[in-house]
């Protein structure tokens, strides 16, 4: 049913576009104008960590592929076939900071045709699940490179409702963008003050107060792994029964802090064979496989006695050390530092369990380690109670939506209700 008022449409009635250009590693510089790449892209924007650039002067030979402020930018190539790991259709909004940057290959941009679609309902449009549903179904292309067509892009068909309409949509999901990004900031500004936190901390920089309320004092020991946590304490040996059942964590199970809810169950018999790390409330991972990727969580309650993969390095940590400490230290410069200078391999990077053991780590008395755990633990809560406050709030805005977006739920425009 189309709502009253509105029509059909194909993408490729109501837009405008312009393929990015090939450029060459060759011409990338380390400064001048930011070229904009696939790899520089995610679900939600545009990411910082290695952008590359042109020189200026070359740059001005090529304003056709000159990007602005609220572009909408949209891969047509990505590494994986499956929806929700595919970069491939996922839309994402040219940020104020990129303005006058290049389109790369592999990318158009999508422009909105004056008076039929405005930019904020266009993108709406193309981060809608039904969009993302409808991209999976024209993908091609093996496991390492799938792709779509524009042809095939342009056919995609959604209701579009009048111009002032789409105005005031925007204007109301625009509410929950600007509570979205207002989220997203007090995150990235949590995160910031966790670090300098951790910098102060965990160098001894910044003394806490013990429970006289003076500052701790003494001297930072400097120690190694092995000396404050068994290593691999515990393992499946060849007696243990074939029928012998499990949930298991294995490496895609671990990122950053967070040990996936849904693991998988085992029987010894038919188990992977790096199903082997029994591991104890209190325990650590320590991922030791692609370690730059930071695949490092606490063993809770919940987790006690299942199996990790060997993947890891399982820390347990001895009498009058803090896990929570340990744990913290795993994330701070110090050991980032020494576990890059260990890594081996450039296709697989890994370090050896043996390495670990000699990892080296600041420690003050077994007090001040609770104290700064605490003090750590409690910025962790912190972003962590905003994220689930960006997953409600990016919840509803799906929810609304789908309700202003197929015409279930009708807006008033200059004072006239437009009925479902």
């Amino acid at each position: 049913m189309v709502p009253n008022g509105w029509s059909e449409v194909k993408l490729g009635e109501v837009i405008k576009h312009q393929k990015g250009f090939a450029f060459k590693s060759s011409s990338y510089k380390g400064h001048g104008v930011r070229i904009i790449r696939i790899s520089d892209t995610t679900r939600n924007s545009i990411h910082d960590k290695s952008p590359v650039y042109l020189d200026i002067e070359e740059a001005k030979t090529l304003s056709n592929f000159e990007l602005k402020s609220d572009d909408i930018v949209l891969s047509t190539v990505g590494s994986r076939p499956h929806l929700l790991d595919s970069m491939v259709g996922k839309a994402v909004k040219i940020p104020a900071k990129d303005n006058g940057a290049l389109l790369n290959q592999n990318l158009v941009k999508i422009m909105p045709k004056d008076k039929l679609i405005t930019n904020n309902y266009l993108f709406s449009m193309l981060t809608k699940t039904n969009f993302n549903y409808f991209i999976s179904t024209l993908v091609r292309g093996n496991a390492n490179q799938v792709s779509i067509t524009l042809a095939e892009l342009f056919c995609y068909q959604f209701l579009l409702p009048t111009y002032k309409e789409q105005r005031k949509i925007a204007k109301i999901l625009g509410i929950w963008d600007k509570a979205i990004s207002t989220t997203e900031r007090l995150i990235d500004n949590s995160k910031q003050q966790k670090k300098s936190l951790m910098q102060q901390l965990l160098t001894g920089k910044k003394r806490l107060l013990d429970d006289s309320g003076k500052p701790f004092e003494g001297d930072f020991q400097r120690l190694s792994m092995s000396e404050l946590a068994a290593i691999d304490k515990e393992s499946l040996g060849k007696k243990t029964p074939a029928n012998f059942e499990f949930n298991y964590i294995s490496l895609s199970d671990v990122v950053t802090g967070c040990i996936s809810n849904k693991l998988e169950k085992h029987v010894f018999e038919s188990s992977p064979s790096r199903a082997r790390r029994i591991v104890r409330n209190g325990d650590i991972l320590l991922a030791t496989v692609r370690p730059n990727l930071k695949g490092f969580a606490k063993i809770k309650e919940l987790h006690d006695g299942m199996i990790a993969s060997t993947g890891f390095s399982v820390l347990s940590p001895k009498k009058d050390v803090s896990g929570c400490y340990l744990y913290h230290y795993l994330f701070s410069c110090h050991i980032t530092g020494q576990i890059n200078a260990l890594v081996v391999g450039s296709n697989y990077p890994a370090i050896n369990s043996s390495d670990i053991r000699g990892l080296k780590i600041y420690c003050p008395s077994y007090p001040e380690q609770q104290k700064i755990a605490s003090v750590l633990n409690n910025a962790d809560e912190n972003i962590r109670s905003l994220n689930q406050q960006l997953a409600d709030l990016k919840q509803e805005k799906k929810a609304v939506m789908q309700q202003l977006l197929t015409g279930k739920r009708r807006v008033k425009v200059e004072s006239q209700e437009c009925i479902a």
